[in-house]
């Protein structure tokens, strides 16, 4: 019998396997990525203090009444443009990029850009 490969257990581990090596900091907080099949989420993450600096997703209802209508990618757009525009609040204008082990292409790659769009810089 042939055994399907199990897609999120590859993303998973490419995710561990990256995460090593990215880290975020007070001076540059770590915006972490989660796509589902239907929403994207991103945080500004301090992992020093184990602190969520920033937030944004599709779930939210003022990110929602904007997605009348539009794509996944479009979605992705504006989710980028919402937590970049939320650091900046913040005070925080340089981030390390943690695409959660999916390749940077499609919505990824969109919510980057709407994060640079914004003022991040990464």
């Amino acid at each position: 019998m042939i055994s399907k490969i199990d897609k999120n257990a590859v993303r998973s581990a490419r995710h561990r396997r990256t995460r090593r090596h990215i880290f975020g900091t007070e001076s540059r907080p770590r915006l972490n990525v989660y796509r589902s099949l239907n929403h994207i989420y991103a945080q500004v993450i301090n992992d020093e203090a184990g602190v969520t600096l920033a937030a944004a997703s599709t779930l939210e209802a003022e990110i929602r009444a904007q997605l009348e209508g539009k794509t996944k990618k479009e979605a992705a757009m504006i989710v980028g443009e919402a937590i970049g525009r939320r650091a900046m609040e913040k005070g925080i204008t340089k981030v390390v990029f943690d695409r959660g082990g999916y390749l940077y292409t499609g919505r990824v790659a969109e919510l980057a850009a709407g994060a640079r769009k914004a003022g991040l810089d990464f």
